[in-house]
């Protein structure tokens, strides 16, 4: 572990794998419970690694510790969601999604260890492949989690392979048995499994996403609030599947699309973690905001109604999150 003052990232390992933590520096916030950590996974298109997600987005406006935590047995240089027609590839995905779920317990021990934590529930969020990490962790209860966000998560690989074999005219080599992993790994399956958690939820998506189209954003939207999972709201930008330019392996200023779905989390982590001097009841707030969407029921099939901040809300009867400019500069020259 390494890290010269409070104010510093502090870099080590969990369970093996390499991390970056954020301590919380936001001025104007405070924690409001017991959730002191949030833990990110970064995914196999640019940002690659946990120092490009914490680059990417810092989540800097949220009082708790964000760390971001590399997926087990990923190469440096990453893998390329473009690969995932070749069984290495998705046999590579499926390792890094369940080695993550199955380690994050001892992750978390690890981590509380390093940074000084109590025990207590946790957020997650992840993008694209650590998306996928994220929600199958807390729809399978290997610690408590309190809220989780998922930013272009991979619902179905399956589905994801078929859209990259219309786009390339090439067929996928998956064996039987790289199949059968895959299909375990479909997060819509997993709803179910979040029946009556009440954990509040955020997916977000890319309206030129061609990796995750916005309609397997509004599936899982529609599969998680089917089977009362909790509280869950979605919402798309502008933007293909990469929050950073590539390689994407290492800590670089923030890209636009990155700059939004930040200030978007950052309102999302806040409003449930944090307590402010404009929002002194912050449960009483999440209620309000909980029984606007409930409210309100979406259309299928109706566009993505575009706001003015660049995002476009999927949740077509509320209005989208909004998104502040950002509360200060990217970690990247800290890394």
């Amino acid at each position: 572990m390494s890290g010269d003052d409070t104010h510093q990232p502090v870099h080590g390992t969990a369970a093996g794998d390499p991390y970056v933590a954020l301590p919380p520096t936001a001025v104007d916030a405070s924690p409001s419970g017991p959730t002191r950590l949030i833990v990110a996974w970064p995914g196999f298109d640019p940002p690659r690694t946990a120092m490009a997600l914490a680059a990417a987005i810092p989540m800097t406006g949220v009082p708790v510790w964000r760390v971001y935590l590399d997926l087990p047995r990923t190469s440096p240089g990453g893998l390329e969601s473009g690969a995932i027609l070749q069984t290495e590839a998705i046999e590579a995905y499926c390792t890094a999604v369940e080695e993550a779920v199955e380690r994050l317990p001892v992750a978390l021990a690890d981590l509380r260890r390093d940074l000084g934590l109590p025990e207590g529930p946790v957020g997650l969020a992840g993008f694209s492949v650590g998306g996928a990490a994220a929600l199958l962790a807390t729809a399978r209860n290997v610690v408590p989690v309190s809220t989780v966000a998922l930013v272009a998560p991979v619902v179905a690989p399956s589905r994801a392979a078929r859209a990259v074999e219309k786009r390339s005219g090439m067929h996928r080599s998956w064996t039987a048995e790289a199949a059968g992993r895959a299909d375990r790994l479909d997060l819509g399956a997993a709803a179910a499994d979040l029946a009556g958690r009440d954990v509040a939820t955020l997916l977000i998506g890319g309206a030129k996403d061609r990796v995750v189209p916005a309609r397997e954003i509004t599936g899982l939207r529609d599969a998680l609030r089917e089977h009362g999972a909790g509280p869950v709201e979605a919402t798309t930008f502008r933007m293909g599947h990469a929050l950073a330019a590539e390689p994407g392996t290492e800590a670089r200023p923030p890209i636009t699309e990155a700059v939004r779905v930040d200030g978007v989390l950052t309102d999302w982590f806040r409003e449930r973690l944090a307590v402010t001097a404009d929002a002194p009841d912050p449960q009483a707030r999440q209620s309000e905001t909980t029984s606007s969407a409930a409210a309100s029921e979406d259309t299928d099939g109706a566009p993505a109604k575009p706001a003015d901040d660049g995002t476009w809300s999927l949740d077509t009867g509320a209005a989208a999150p909004r998104t502040p400019e950002p509360r200060s500069a990217s970690p990247a020259g800290s890394h």
